[in-house]
């Protein structure tokens, strides 16, 4: 079927996640930017056929939260969007607060939708959902190291119950069995339990058959929500060929020095910044030790700028779980992030005017951070490869490149395969 306009519109919870959705698009053949704005939507040149607005909703107040993404959703619904997607993580990553109920919450009421499904699942990925049950390969995800990540702690795998916690609607499951039927019969299920007050559903699903039934179960949706596969199989039934169009895996050149700029504490992330500095200097900040913010700002970048015209540096706040506990305790979960964003944001801001032009990020909230602080609003996103949907790049007179990374994903040489991406585009005779 063809579809003139913008077909989808994705409000996703973090940078990261939102890079990786609009790669997955672009690789899928659908031209999608990523944004980071409503107002950026005036940017847009009419050949998109889905665009990404990547917010920093995953650990914000759930009123601010909520707000936000009714603001999006309103300017993506002004501009023509068919249909709204609220993109979360598959790890279905929420605080004790949400703010994955209370964003849907106010996209339901925003746009009237009866019937909002929750689709976490990545099968590809090994994240499945059976009785309403988050796994990750063989374990439930209150069986793997999630259940420790500092910032949303993830104990429970019966995604039933954590969204209900989280929400005033009343919550339910689409079984496997009833997605898995013809469509009349899961549109009567989702009618059936609508009349006991049942508007939030999870969904289940273990392979990618799955994913493609409940696409077309809300093929005609305003609102729907999930991770980030199912928006490809979304845009999949909705374009035919003429539409398609496979992005690039290899961006524009953006001249400059390179930095790496690490929040995440996972450890993952760790393991990547050991890595990392095996081969190239990094500035570990101990934010224990921190009492004057302007000295140790001026003592990083004195320390950086030394370096970094030899080659890449690191600056990191990535730390052990005890560390950032710590931090915590003493100033409070948003003290210690505030704290960490404070730092990075002023060391990165200081970096660009250096001349760093090629930025490495780790961890979704940090991704947001060094995006705000310079000011970019819009970056054309390469194809889904080894960088897993993080190289992206902002044009101009003045070209930035980027490659973000999710705190949880990632080879241990992420680093070195994005550092070869970044000087391939350098070299490269256009």
């Amino acid at each position: 079927m063809s579809d003139k306009g913008i077909g989808l519109g994705v409000i996703a919870d973090d940078l990261t996640g939102g890079a990786k959705v609009a790669s997955l698009l672009e690789s899928s053949g659908v031209r999608c930017p990523l944004l980071m704005s409503e107002s950026a939507l005036d940017s847009l040149s009419g050949n998109e056929r889905a665009v990404v607005i990547g917010r920093k909703l995953l650990a914000v107040p759930p009123e601010e939260a909520a707000a936000d993404a009714t603001r999006i959703a309103n300017a993506l619904l002004a501009k023509g969007v068919r249909q709204i997607y609220y993109k979360y993580s598959a790890l279905f990553s929420s605080t004790s607060r949400g703010n994955i109920g209370p964003v849907a919450e106010a996209l339901t009421s925003l746009t009237g939708t009866q019937s909002v499904l929750f689709c976490p699942a990545r099968p590809e990925r090994n994240a499945t959902v059976y009785q309403g049950r988050l796994f990750l390969g063989q374990n439930m995800l209150h069986e793997t190291p999630r259940r420790n990540d500092p910032v949303t702690p993830m104990t429970n795998s019966n995604l039933i119950e954590v969204l209900q916690s989280q929400s005033r609607v009343k919550v339910g499951l689409l079984p496997l069995e009833m997605l898995r039927a013809d469509l009349d019969t899961a549109r009567r299920y989702l009618a059936e339990q609508n009349a006991s007050d049942v508007r939030f559903f999870i969904v289940d699903a273990i392979d990618a058959d799955d994913l493609g039934h409940i696409a077309k179960l809300v093929e005609n949706v305003a609102l729907t929500t999930g991770s980030d596969d199912l928006p490809v199989e979304l845009m999949r039934q909705r374009l035919d060929s003429s539409h398609i169009s496979v992005g690039k895996s290899l961006l524009a050149p953006a001249p400059g020095y390179t930095a790496l700029i690490s929040g995440s504490c996972t450890p993952k992330s760790v393991r990547q910044l050991d890595r990392f500095e095996q081969r190239y200097p990094v500035f570990r900040i101990d934010l224990r030790l921190a009492t004057d913010l302007a000295e140790l700002v001026d003592e990083i970048v004195d320390w950086a700028t030394k370096r970094v015209v030899n080659g890449p540096v690191g600056i990191s706040t990535s730390t052990s779980s005890d560390v950032v506990k710590h931090l915590q305790s003493k100033m409070g979960r948003e003290g210690a992030s505030s704290l960490a964003e404070g730092v990075l944001g002023r060391v990165t801001k200081r970096l660009y005017e250096f001349g760093v032009r090629k930025f490495l990020v780790a961890g979704g909230e940090t991704s947001g951070l060094v995006f705000d602080v310079l000011s970019v609003d819009r970056v054309d996103v390469a194809v889904h490869d080894e960088l897993l949907g993080g190289y992206c790049h902002v044009g101009g007179e003045d070209p930035i490149a980027f490659v973000l990374k999710a705190g949880s994903t990632g080879d241990v040489d992420f680093y070195e395969t994005a550092l070869k991406r970044l000087h391939e585009a350098d070299t490269e005779v256009n």
